[in-house]
């Protein structure tokens, strides 16, 4: 059992000193989401490099290494593609296990050490907290933190890959344009933290609204005799609407938040591509950009 200490560090950094003993799988899954992210963007250089042997024949990158007959460069070419997908299939299997194990674990030891924690606090704690409150935090909460390791972990470590891995292919691809693909990532990322404050108070009033509704209904199914021989079914079937509903509003607005962060991001992106296929088809005009290069910087935004 781990102490559980209130703490004023970013959620993340109180996650990571929770889960110490398990650092070795978590660094483990963290490098196998990055290494399977990589092989993932891999295709759309290769697709560039596939047009370019097409296009450029012997002056393709490939042929700069020695290997100038066609058949040759497309042999080379189908090898790394069965490499590639081979291993991004591979880590992919290999990130997922650990990801969703250390999501079981985590969850499982939180759990306990949360419920022994509430039985160590005094009786008042539990006169001013509700019982559906505790019940919410020991299962919706601790739930939630399930499901942001058995995805939402590799989400967010695969997206700055992406942005780095991009970003620096872009740099050394077309140096003069790559600021206009570039451009977007800043604002992605303020747009990301923007919505998580706004995501964090919608679903703070989920949680006291879920609290109150798990109460009512645990108070009502353990007092339903005396509910019967009062006949208060109605009136008790009233505040349970009534408390669902506000349930239900609760929600309504953190759906609102969350259902649009990605259209906003995705149209941030879009400004980005729409840069990046103007100037870039100018610069293939211009025989400052080959077509495969122009190729991979439009295929990594679709």
């Amino acid at each position: 059992m781990k102490d559980l200490q209130v703490s004023k560090n970013h959620p993340l950094l109180r996650l990571l000193l929770y889960a110490r003993d398990y650092h070795s799988q978590v660094w483990s899954a963290v490098i196998f989401t990055i290494i399977n992210k990589i092989f993932d963007l891999a295709p759309s250089y290769l697709i560039a490099q596939t047009i370019d042997v097409v296009v450029e024949k012997e002056n393709s990158l490939i042929a700069k290494i020695g290997i100038t007959n066609i058949i040759g460069q497309l042999a080379i070419l189908s090898l790394l593609a069965l490499f590639i997908w081979s291993s991004e299939s591979l880590f992919e299997f290999l990130y997922t296990r650990l990801w969703r194990n250390l999501a079981q674990t985590i969850q499982h030891e939180l759990r306990l050490d949360a419920y022994s924690h509430l039985q160590e606090l005094e009786l008042s704690y539990f006169e001013e907290h509700s019982t559906g409150t505790l019940l919410s935090i020991l299962n919706d909460d601790i739930n939630q933190l399930e499901r942001f390791l058995d995805s939402g972990a590799a989400e967010i470590l695969q997206f700055i890959t992406t942005v780095l891995v991009v970003g620096g292919s872009f740099t050394f691809i077309a140096p003069n344009g790559a600021w206009l693909a570039i451009l977007p990532i800043p604002l992605i990322f303020w747009g990301s933290l923007a919505f998580q404050k706004r995501l964090a108070l919608r679903y703070a009033d989920v949680r006291d609204k879920a609290g109150f509704i798990n109460s009512r209904l645990a108070n009502n199914l353990s007092g339903i005799a005396t509910i019967k021989s009062f006949t208060a079914e109605t009136y008790e079937q009233g505040r349970v609407l009534s408390e669902s509903e506000a349930y239900r509003r609760s929600n309504r607005e953190a759906i609102t938040v969350s259902a649009a962060f990605f259209p906003v991001i995705r149209f941030i992106v879009v400004l980005g591509f729409i840069a990046t296929v103007f100037f870039g088809g100018i610069s293939v005009a211009n025989n400052q950009l080959t077509v495969g290069n122009y190729s991979f910087i439009v295929l990594v935004f679709m």
